[in-house]
């Protein structure tokens, strides 16, 4: 009898081990689709454009180009206001490498790069299989500035530098309206099936009068309200900053915005109407390009040190701290359409509408996949970011670099916005 006993109670032991195995991976598995929450609230906002187009396209139901394109951005940058410290931003403003970094890769670099690829399509595809609307409009996405929302969220989720972020993004957008309108008529290809978009004419006024009234009431309002409060009432900022979270409401703005993108571009019919070749070289010309784009940034603001060691290599080519760098590779790649799709009506408003609807799809579909990529890439840099510092521990202690392998937590133990605003409380008196 005792031996039966010993039998069933290891039997039981084993099957309580089982169950417990499974809740384990069961938990795993929900918590990693928790911390996905923003890609699977893309895939949402996605669906519902896709069914009802009507409720937040450009001049639908909830008129999206003042609740989402001011309210939500606006609600972004009054909580950028009250997070960022003052001082950095005055210092951001006065970084030239920082400028040079992003502005250079913004409107020199991606600009040659794209039109470097538009004539090898050209060259490569003469019966037109890739529809002409849809490299002209990647020349104008090439030539917008960086995108005014998601680069600060993205960057402080990641770690980096939230403050560099968001004076890159004010130096893009009021550089843009002036760079962008004829620095896409300029490479645009002079060929007949390109005349339509070359030699259209459009009046900027109003454009321009658009631009910077978002710019003005979106952004900089709310900014400056946003660091007056900071600065009148710092304990009580950090303590509603952490208590609210108030970096998941920033997420939930940019959801906002890809909602009203994606029923725009269901709305005017654009997709259905391209071919199959040019949806699907759209795609994956996209996230090529980013993730492209993204590696570059890397190396340009990380080059290698031996290239340092040259006579003048230690101002050309010094690193970049490692939380620049971070709102470098999400600020370089973006492009932004809030002043795309504007532009690209105003430029071209003698253009039928078909037309332009199709020339707005690499805009639309670019903006929205750039954030998919950059979701990704927040855990990515994380870890990188997370593993710099831990061995910048170790070196400054003098321990051995291999336990620094032994700490390292995987991606999914770190929601979006762990980072972002939680260590705000014990930073105040150090900031201020």
């Amino acid at each position: 009898m005792t031996y039966g006993g010993e039998v069933a109670g290891a039997h039981d032991e084993k099957r309580r081990a089982k169950n417990t195995t499974g809740l384990t991976i069961a938990k795993k598995v929900l918590l990693f689709i928790l911390h996905q929450w923003l890609l699977i609230g893309m895939g949402v906002v996605c669906v519902l454009a896709y069914f009802f187009p009507n409720v937040a396209k450009q001049g639908g139901i909830i008129r999206s180009e003042y609740s989402i394109l001011y309210g939500a951005v606006a609600l972004i940058f009054l909580i950028s206001g009250l997070s960022i410290p003052r001082q950095k931003l005055f210092t951001h403003m006065l970084n030239w490498r920082l400028h040079v970094l992003v502005q250079v890769t913004s409107f020199l670099f991606i600009p040659a790069l794209v039109l470097a690829i538009v004539h090898i399509v050209l060259a490569g595809d003469p019966e037109g299989h890739i529809d002409r609307a849809v490299l002209a409009g990647y020349i104008l996405v090439a030539c917008i500035p960086t995108t005014i929302a998601s680069n600060v969220v993205m960057t402080r989720a990641a770690g980096g530098d939230d403050a560099a972020a968001l004076v890159e993004v004010l130096v893009a957008n009021v550089l843009g309206p002036f760079v962008t309108a004829g620095w896409t008529v300029t490479l645009i290809p002079d060929t007949p099936e390109f005349s339509v978009w070359k030699h259209g004419e459009g009046a900027l006024n109003q454009m321009y009068r658009d631009v910077f009234k978002q710019l003005g009431l979106a952004v900089l309002i709310p900014l400056a309200v946003g660091q007056l409060i900071r600065w009148t009432w710092s304990d009580q900022t950090a303590w509603v900053l952490q208590k609210f979270k108030a970096a998941k409401v920033g997420t939930f703005c940019l959801l906002l915005l890809i909602w009203t993108t994606f029923s725009s571009c269901f709305a005017t019919n654009a997709l259905e109407s391209l071919s199959t070749q040019s949806i699907v070289f759209v795609v994956l010309f996209n996230v090529a390009l980013y993730l492209f784009l993204t590696v570059f940034c890397f190396v340009i603001s990380r080059p290698p040190k031996c290239l340092s060691a040259l006579p003048w290599g230690e101002r050309v080519f010094r690193q970049v701290d490692p939380e620049e760098t971070i709102a470098i590779c999400f600020c370089g790649p973006a492009k932004t359409t809030a002043l795309g799709i504007p532009l690209l009506y105003a430029m071209w408003s003698s253009v039928d509408l078909f037309t332009k609807a199709k020339t707005s799809v690499p805009v639309l579909l670019y903006t929205t996949e750039q954030v998919c990529v950059a979701h990704f890439m927040v855990y990515i840099f994380r870890r990188w970011h997370s593993r710099l510092q831990k061995k910048q521990d170790l070196e400054s202690t003098g321990e051995p670099e291999s336990h620094a392998e032994t700490t390292d937590a995987p991606p999914e133990q770190f929601p979006l916005e762990s980072k972002e605003i939680d260590s705000q409380p014990h930073r105040q008196s150090i900031e201020r």
